[in-house]
């Protein structure tokens, strides 16, 4: 053989080991990534059955937990959300909304696009079937003034919305409206209470008993109890619904608003303590709302009243403070022996200008107490949803 063919054998032998050395590195090679693939995707499908079990098999209640327990849901701001087409009801179809908080006429829709974004969390969903479930036979009891009214009337759309075709019946008295959802016996009362304290008629006319509290006893039949008031005990005459006060066994034609209110509140809170049982009804005190009706209380001096309002006040803080009524709640509260829990609704709702009915209600005038429904009480009842979950 010559030199020229043993040097073209010997390159072909060198070239065919080096051919056979790169298909068993490709091979060894594929079987490690198969192997690691295999180890890989295994631990992926294990996290991922993980997060599944831990986030959709989660109950509402440690959704509210869980969030609650990270934030609090009344401190925040709201945004705007764009993903918004329709409000959670229809205000059109519901059969519960009085014509003075419906805003159906109203021509700027934005307000309904608002979101209340507490720091640090998400408000959980509001599940009506779930409190239907909840409260299968039992009664829930909203006490208070025509803020009271329009919350009640909210939750009462939402739980209608939640079972669709759902049969119901109402049943009135001289003080309550009651609307029985029949699928599930569930009660849902408002209360028409605006002291929570009573007012009679006596010889003298009607007195406001500041240390009497006679209702207490149909209000603590129910099962959930929902209490506010103030919008009527500043009122002056010819509005003020008494003439005089009774305060201690005294009969006085009147004394500063802030101390019969203070003094009303404690009857009240003195009532829960000796007269409801805690572990059997649960009692939440719905806080102020908000009235809007002097722009230099959100930063627009010289505005008056509500009209043209389009925008929440924007970030947390209400330039015109938390309100001396709303201070003297949180007080009362605070120096009560067993535990109410405080529906904190103040700032948020003073932050919410643009949500009033304005002059766009079904009795025209300008309402700027009340809020547009759907609209601001919707998101009351969100944050009294998780309250009730984690209370």
């Amino acid at each position: 053989m010559s030199k020229k063919m043993a040097k073209g054998v010997s390159s072909t032998f060198v070239y065919i080991l080096g051919a056979m050395f790169m298909l068993s590195f490709i091979f060894v090679f594929e079987a490690m990534l198969t192997v690691f693939s295999r180890f890989y995707s295994d631990a992926l499908a294990k996290k991922l059955v993980h997060i599944e079990r831990n986030t959709r098999g989660i109950s509402n209640q440690e959704e509210a937990e869980i969030i609650t327990s990270n934030c609090n849901l009344f401190e925040g701001s709201w945004v705007l959300d764009d993903d918004v087409i329709d409000p959670l009801y229809n205000t059109t179809t519901c059969p519960f909304i009085r014509k003075t908080f419906d805003c159906t006429n109203r021509p700027d829709r934005q307000y309904l696009k608002y979101k209340w974004q507490p720091t640090g969390c998400d408000l959980p969903r509001f599940d009506g079937r779930d409190i239907l479930r909840r409260y299968k036979g039992k009664q829930i009891m909203f006490i208070g003034d025509s803020l009271s009214l329009n919350n009640y009337d909210s939750f009462l759309c939402l739980l209608y919305v939640s079972v669709p075709g759902m049969n119901y019946k109402t049943k009135l008295t001289n003080q309550s409206v009651t609307v029985i959802f029949e699928d599930y016996d569930v009660s849902v009362t408002l209360f028409n209470s605006l002291f929570l304290v009573d007012v009679e008629v006596e010889h003298i006319g009607k007195v406001l008993k500041l240390n009497s509290i006679k209702n207490g006893e149909i209000w603590k039949q129910a099962d959930v109890l929902i209490f506010n008031t103030w919008l009527w005990w500043a009122r002056r005459k010819p509005k003020q619904p008494w003439d005089y006060i009774e305060n201690g066994g005294k009969l006085v034609k009147d004394m500063n608003r802030m101390a019969a209110f203070r003094r009303g509140l404690n009857t009240w809170a003195q009532w829960v303590e000796t007269e409801v049982d805690l572990t059997k009804t649960k009692v939440f005190y719905q806080g102020e709302a908000a009235s809007h009706h002097h722009g230099e209380d959100w930063g627009e001096p010289g505005v008056k009243g509500c009209s043209n309002q389009t925008t929440p006040v924007v970030g947390s803080i209400y330039p015109g403070g938390l309100p001396l009524p709303a201070q003297i709640v949180k007080q009362v509260l605070k120096n009560m022996t067993n535990s109410v829990y405080l529906l904190d609704i103040t700032i948020l709702s003073h932050l919410r200008k643009d949500g009033h009915p304005s002059n766009y209600n079904g009795y025209g005038g300008i309402d700027c107490t009340h809020f547009c429904l759907s609209g601001v009480p919707d998101t009351w009842n969100q944050l009294f949803y998780a309250s009730l979950l984690t209370s």
